[in-house]
């Protein structure tokens, strides 16, 4: 089951040719996480009372597929006992970007040797305390994947987030049938807009019913143009060290490191520049580094409150 924005269903129709109508949940408008996943949860419940969900970003780069699954697999072991399972990632760095999963004592399932119960969710810390986390060998990244029977993740819900559930089910309820797109026209506008990190699992872990499954794979949120980077090595030996991707883009560099994203034909020159980031297109150009990419959001937001939204 996809869920997805009303204007990204062509283009996952396209990648996905084998996701059928049904399974495929066109959001109107964002909602964050909660409204997403717990929508999904309902309709597959209603399929199948006992079913077993997993919940997963579309756009994480996540390598080796074979070790992923292995994780997956204890996960499952794990939620058929009756608990919400995440998947940790052990940390590389002190991110702030992240937030950090405090793990416990193991839950000695033998279907799922390397299962720990969750004592705690952590918000994003600054990096002091996150340097802390990663040295003391306790914590994890929370990537937000899940995995936890439906009618668990929809009890939490219930408790949690009333509102929103209620209107989930108002949805649920009419899916599948003609009244189906007046309802989530008029329901899902009105619903709250939250995680799902903050409506059922920070909660379920204090009532520990939150377990993890740390991760043998490889993981990448590509969550900022850095990721880019990182995940088109360049040879450490060439010079210039910069990626450039786009199909027209003309790049000049001398002695620099970094990423050029561009489609323009414009000729971008990089002189002597260190962990640059640049992004090129018709009507904006964004210059800032691989440390500030994150902020990107931030210049998006202000954009939004001038009401700059034309290049947005």
């Amino acid at each position: 089951m996809v869920v997805t924005g009303r204007t990204h269903a062509p283009a996952v129709c396209a990648q996905l040719p084998e996701v059928c109508e049904s399974d495929l949940v066109l959001e109107p408008s964002p909602k964050d996480s909660a409204a997403a996943i717990g929508l999904a949860c309902m309709l597959i419940e209603r399929r199948d009372a006992d079913a077993i969900v997993g919940s997963f970003a579309a756009d994480h780069v996540i390598e080796p597929v074979g070790a992923f699954q292995c994780v997956v697999r204890e996960a499952i072991a794990v939620a058929a006992s009756g608990r919400i399972v995440t998947i940790g990632i052990p940390p590389s760095s002190p991110a702030t970007g992240f937030g950090y999963i405090r793990a416990g004592a193991p839950l000695g399932l033998d279907d799922a040797p390397h299962a720990l119960q969750v004592e705690q969710f952590v918000e994003k810390p600054d990096e002091t305390t996150a340097r802390a986390y990663v040295q003391s060998g306790n914590y994890t990244w929370n990537a937000g994947m899940f995995v936890a029977p439906a009618w668990l993740m929809l009890r939490h819900l219930a408790n949690n987030e009333p509102t929103l559930h209620a209107g989930l089910a108002e949805i649920a309820d009419a899916w599948g049938t003609p009244a189906q797109d007046s309802v989530v026209d008029r329901v899902w506008p009105e619903l709250p807009k939250t995680a799902i990190d903050y409506a059922v699992a920070e909660p379920a872990a204090a009532a520990g019913d939150v377990a993890m499954v740390p991760a043998t794979f490889t993981w990448d949120d590509v969550g900022d143009f850095a990721a880019i980077s990182r995940l088109n090595h360049v040879d450490p030996q060439s010079d210039p060290r910069v990626t450039v991707l786009g199909d027209n883009s003309r790049v000049l560099a001398d002695s620099s490191t970094g990423i050029v994203v561009s489609d323009t034909g414009r000729l971008i020159a990089l002189i002597g520049v260190e962990d640059i980031v640049v992004v090129d297109t018709p009507d904006a150009m964004l210059v800032t580094t691989q440390e500030h990419a994150q902020r990107v959001k931030d210049a998006v937001a202000s954009l939004k409150q001038r009401g700059n939204t034309d290049v947005l």
